[in-house]
């Protein structure tokens, strides 16, 4: 591999989202994209690598797929590994860590086995530094005896954007918010409102949305300690992404929740994002909400849905508040509720669209609840 030539790059999603993360990557015009189980791969570059990291919402990491080889036995894999070309990807000063997963295709089964071969090659014939606590992550997939070598190159999830410090009991992930927000149909040019906001999640993303500002502009990320990493073309492409005023003085979004600490929470979330000036958080009861001054737009909502189930009654009837004050206030506004109930998102009494697929998340089959504009 050399910094000129293309290869796979795999960019990851909580299964269940591989279509909406599909149609932003295609719409960021990343070239070959293809859904496949559990994320999207598309064809590129380093520089591709670092564009997908800095901007797409949706993904949850970007690996790039650096080689693979086949090997039947372990003797094999150590021999073949010494010859990769470690130096094009990985800087021997930087520590790394080898993750390796298989299959009962393969001849190769033991992972523990073939992570200690890996590892071995990396220092005896690169030099590399090894390190349990290492940001770099090398990892290698035994599959059908065909080695493919992977590095994470985001290092840290890419839902950690890097400017919100203050999150709630059960937060939504940023990438997750995204990509209801997108399956939802919002693209901006909208008014959002969650009436049980948390930590701000779904109403700061949809801000920056709107502001086209890149999710990744915060924070830092693994493929800047590697060796295939060039300072300069990277502070070019993020000065290329930085986006030109966007005037949204007639666009709000509007967060609120009962618990004030949240409030707290969210306001200062939006301050460090920068889009303080476009959204709005207030304390306040659901029964208590009231649709903003202007036009109807979007109503996002991710309730607590895994509560004990001696508190069961209460959610029914939080659910039921919700569903009645929608129906009776948001006329032409559309509804997406997140929860793992389907019981729940009908307690609503809200006219939902045919459900998509279920999405995993913190050990749960989630769903996007979806109405039409209310009437």
């Amino acid at each position: 591999m050399s910094d000129i030539d293309t290869f796979e790059i795999f960019l990851t999603a909580a299964p269940g989202l591989e279509a909406a993360l599909l149609a932003e990557v295609r719409e960021a015009g990343f070239a070959a994209a293809k859904s496949v189980p559990g994320g999207v791969t598309v064809q590129g570059d380093w520089r591709e690598v670092w564009r997908a990291n800095l901007c797409l919402r949706g993904a949850a990491r970007v690996l790039a797929r650096i080689g693979e080889f086949r090997a039947f036995h372990l003797a094999q894999l150590d021999k073949r590994a010494r010859k990769f070309p470690w130096g094009e990807v990985l800087r021997k000063d930087v520590p790394v860590k080898v993750e390796v997963t298989t299959n009962k295709k393969s001849k190769i089964y033991h992972a523990g086995a073939a992570a200690q071969r890996v590892e071995k090659a990396l220092v005896e014939s690169f030099g590399a530094t090894l390190s349990k606590e290492a940001a770099l992550t090398l990892k290698l997939r035994i599959d059908d005896n065909m080695c493919q070598f992977s590095v994470d190159t985001s290092g840290e999830g890419l839902h950690k954007r890097g400017h919100k410090s203050a999150v709630g009991k059960a937060p939504m992930r940023e990438n997750l918010a995204a990509l209801f927000l997108r399956d939802c149909g919002f693209d901006g040019r909208e008014p959002v409102v969650d009436p049980m906001c948390g930590s701000g999640t779904f109403v700061i993303e949809a801000a920056e949305i709107a502001l086209g500002l890149v999710p990744g502009r915060s924070r830092s990320f693994a493929f800047e300690q590697m060796a295939s990493f060039d300072a300069a073309a990277y502070a070019a492409l993020k000065a290329e992404l930085t986006p030109q005023e966007v005037d949204v003085s007639a666009l709000h979004f509007y967060g609120s929740d009962r618990n004030a600490g949240a409030v707290e929470m969210a306001t200062a979330n939006a301050e460090r994002a920068g889009v303080a000036a476009i959204t709005q958080f207030s304390h306040h009861a659901v029964s208590d909400l009231m649709p903003p001054d202007g036009p109807a737009g979007l109503v996002i909502v991710n309730p607590p849905y895994g509560a004990r189930i001696g508190n069961k009654k209460l959610l029914f009837a939080l659910y039921g508040a919700l569903g009645k004050t929608l129906m009776e206030r948001f006329s032409g506004w559309r509804v997406g509720i997140v929860t793992s109930e389907t019981g729940l998102a009908k307690a609503t009494g809200l006219p939902l669209l045919p459900l998509g697929a279920p999405v995993a998340h913190g050990g749960l089959k989630i769903r996007l609840f979806k109405t039409a504009p209310l009437r």
